[in-house]
């Protein structure tokens, strides 16, 4: 089950869902960059990995390529890492905000639940109708990869 509010303050957006798997296998999907570009982003868009070092201040540098044929550079740095439970990134290129993921135990399963938090709510506002589908297919796409790959 999902769980997307666009409304959870004027800044913030807020997506949940519980995933059929132990937090740790998660994590992992979250965790290794080859599996993370198999997943990361809507329905349609592939992913090609400048940089992605996986600790606190590592930058994590890569362009999504949509089903349009446009190509969307990305640039992050890890701002906390606390394993299986809790990432931070800061998205540090337009739009600008900063994503804490959790993961908590929850009824065998997982419940991953992402806070994206805008500088600006002007931008959390145009961006909301788009932001709250795409976070419904990249947990679809987490949930297809957690499916096939264990």
């Amino acid at each position: 089950m999902s769980q997307s509010t666009p409304d959870d303050g004027d800044r913030e957006i807020v997506s949940s869902r519980v995933l059929p798997y132990p937090r740790d296998r998660v994590f992992r999907a979250i965790s290794d960059p080859q599996r993370l570009a198999r997943w990361w982003g809507p329905e349609g868009f592939s992913n090609s990995f400048e940089r992605f070092e996986f600790r606190p201040g590592g930058q994590w540098q890569f362009v999504m390529h949509g089903p349009d044929g446009k190509d969307y550079p990305n640039r992050s740095v890890f701002e906390a890492i606390e394993e299986p439970g809790r990432l931070v990134l800061r998205h540090d290129c337009a739009p600008y905000f900063t994503m804490t993921m959790l993961l908590d135990e929850q009824g065998g399963g997982t419940r991953l639940h992402w806070r994206m938090r805008f500088d600006d709510a002007r931008v959390r506002e145009q961006l909301a109708p788009i932001c709250v589908p795409a976070n419904e297919q990249n947990f679809d796409r987490l949930q297809a990869e957690l499916a096939s790959h264990p």
